[in-house]
């Protein structure tokens, strides 16, 4: 008997699923399986972190990299035909390859080649992904929440374990593994603003809204990070006021939060001001931590024409050893401003889509991360290169894209639900609008 027949066998004790939805079932575990591979790939591993549990650099670097390979793999056992949902956004993505490609003929060191490879590889499946984009139960959403609750489970577990460690520098640290707390903060607000906004479009429980938001706040608030905060406080408020004038539970909530702030001024702004401020002097907090020096060095670093306009390569995101910390910069430095021009264009583009969808929970949730991503575009890299910041902004492109009639593998049991976010996983239709027919 094959191993494939045995898998198929029901439990002792469970109920044996009709073939469509054990096919169902199946389709839906690789899908979120593979999401987690893309966020493990785009989860960088620093070396020189004292881990409860030691991980050589090398291991940790064959974990990442062999995730990319391994979710592309898993993607066309699901999509084996290759057939995909042609969209704008997922164009304008893959215009940073050519642009990556540009330089390797000026290439000095194979790195700039293989990292070009991983962006390729990491493009190529998201487009994999595309036919279950514009689905109602936001499958790409799902996944990618629970992807970055997993990271977060391991930043408690860590601090649970070691918590002197995990807080020896003053901010919350990874313990399991390398999370320096700028990402900590990112994936806690991520996951606090998206889970906000679920609640108000009554998508989920207040129950599980007040479990997530008090769980990903603590790590938000013990990693210390200013750009985290007000990306995601801006964010909540851009995604909420689309909701606004629908849902009588926003416009409560927005009332309330005003007062809450009003209070807050008034009360604990010196605590405010102390955290914010994070114990650093005028000079640290004028140079944004040291980052407007590295900016500068990048301006005035000698270019010829070709690298003002392709740059220099896919780099590892720093400046002579020093963190770019920008993704503008990275952008600029990496693949010129050509590149900066594709990473304006992706930003845009999705503005002008979440403009023209009409007002619902999942315009407000992309709405949230790109608010998100654009705040923090300011003082993290990431839009240029395969980063969690481009997964955040491909789940916004989803939720932005048309539904339409059914598409491509569509049955009547396997078509998208009219509400909740939990359903079948069919891949969902082809419609007008973001995205097209499928392929």
């Amino acid at each position: 008997m094959s191993v494939s027949t045995l898998a198929s066998l029901p439990r002792p004790g469970a109920k044996a699923l009709p073939p469509q939805a054990a096919r169902e079932r199946s389709v839906r575990r690789r899908l979120g399986l593979a999401w987690v591979l893309l966020v493990l790939d785009a989860v960088t591993f620093y070396p020189g972190y004292a881990l409860v549990v030691p991980i050589p650099h090398r291991i940790g670097q064959v974990i990442t990299q062999g995730a990319l390979p391994l979710a592309l793999l898993l993607l066309l056992t699901v999509n084996r035909k290759m057939r995909v949902r042609p969209n704008a956004f997922l164009c304008l993505m893959s215009l940073l390859i050519m642009v990556a490609l540009m330089t390797i003929i000026q290439a000095h060191h194979v790195g700039t080649g293989y990292r070009t490879a991983r962006l390729a590889e990491f493009v190529a499946a998201l487009w994999l992904l595309s036919p279950w984009w514009g689905r109602r139960d936001m499958p790409l959403l799902r996944y990618h929440l629970l992807a970055y609750a997993v990271l977060l489970g391991s930043m408690f577990a860590g601090l649970a374990v070691a918590p002197g460690r995990a807080l020896a520098s003053g901010r919350l640290t990874g313990m399991f593994w390398p999370i320096p707390p700028t990402e900590a903060a990112h994936y806690a607000a991520v996951v606090i603003g998206a889970t906000i906004l679920l609640w108000l479009g009554s998508r989920l429980s207040g129950r599980i809204t007040l479990l997530a938001v008090a769980a990903a706040g603590t790590v938000l608030m013990l990693s210390h990070t200013r750009t985290a905060l007000g990306g995601m406080v801006l964010g909540i408020a851009v995604g909420a006021l689309s909701l606004g004038t629908r849902s009588a539970r926003v416009r409560k909530v927005l009332s309330g939060a005003g007062v809450v702030l009003s209070a807050a001024a008034v009360t604990v702004s010196g605590v405010v001001a102390a955290w914010l401020i994070r114990g650093e002097n005028t000079r640290e907090l004028t140079t944004l931590t040291g980052r407007t020096l590295v900016w500068s060095a990048i301006l005035h670093s000698p270019r010829g024409a070709f690298q003002v306009i392709f740059g220099s390569g896919l780099s590892n995101l720093s400046f002579d050893g020093l963190p770019i910390d920008s993704s503008w910069f990275a952008a600029y430095h990496d693949l010129g401003l050509a590149g900066v021009g594709v990473c304006a264009a992706m930003l845009l583009f999705l503005l002008v889509a979440a403009w023209t969808r009409p007002p619902g929970v999942e315009r407000a949730v992309a709405l949230f991360l790109i608010t998100y991503c654009l705040a923090s575009s300011v003082t993290e890299t990431g839009l240029s290169d395969a980063s969690t910041y481009l997964l955040d902004l491909a789940v916004a492109a989803s939720l932005l894209a048309s539904s339409g009639r059914a598409g491509w593998l569509s049955r009547p049991a396997l078509r998208a639900p009219t509400a909740g976010i939990r359903g079948p996983i069919a891949p969902a239709a082809a419609g007008p609008g973001m995205a097209g027919g499928s392929t």
